[in-house]
């Protein structure tokens, strides 16, 4: 990686620290493993995302990175909790990314768009994760999830592609065609 990304990263890890101290957003004391973990993924993409949809956004793993990334992709965050999104939306403006936009609500209460790659890491069971996400997705789309180790069991009676793809203690899983 870059050093315009290490210097990001170190950014962010300043911004979220100091929020970290007031409202405790994560537990993470070292960022760089998550931001390597963040950016691992995009080596199984064949394509350039141009819309990208982040569930469940939290402290912006992996969407935050991601959008360091891939500066040429536009990012969207959904995030319901008021402090996550607060967070989100004053780490994007510090590290001026704006490819990112940050959605205040539950993915299924906001308007729809139709995003290329969706992503989120470990908010939920996948079937529950495909049905909130109604609408922002087409048999084009590709979802791009962070799992633990029930990844497999979640996605065995999905009918679409699905591939994982297995890093230390983290499983990648690719869905394509998702109905």
């Amino acid at each position: 990686m870059s050093l315009k990304f290490w210097e990001s990263v170190a950014k962010f890890d300043e911004v979220l620290k100091k929020f970290n101290k007031i409202h405790s957003l994560t537990n993470y004391k070292d960022i760089k493993p998550v931001a390597l973990d963040s950016i691992e993924a995009i080596k199984l993409l064949d394509f350039k995302p141009k819309i990208c949809v982040d569930v469940g956004s939290g402290a912006g793993f992996p969407a935050i990175f991601l959008a360091m990334v891939l500066d040429e992709c536009e990012f969207h965050l959904y995030e319901p909790i008021a402090k996550k999104s607060s967070f989100l939306s004053y780490a994007a403006l510090s590290l001026n990314l704006q490819n990112i936009t940050v959605h205040s609500g539950k993915i299924e209460n906001c308007d729809k768009i139709k995003a290329d790659l969706i992503t989120s890491r470990a908010l939920m069971n996948t079937a529950d994760l495909i049905k909130i996400c109604q609408g922002f997705y087409d048999e084009e789309t590709t979802f791009l999830l962070y799992k633990g180790s029930n990844a497999k069991f979640e996605i065995e009676e999905l009918k679409c592609y699905k591939k994982i793809y297995q890093e230390n203690e983290r499983n990648y899983v690719i869905l394509k065609g998702v109905k």
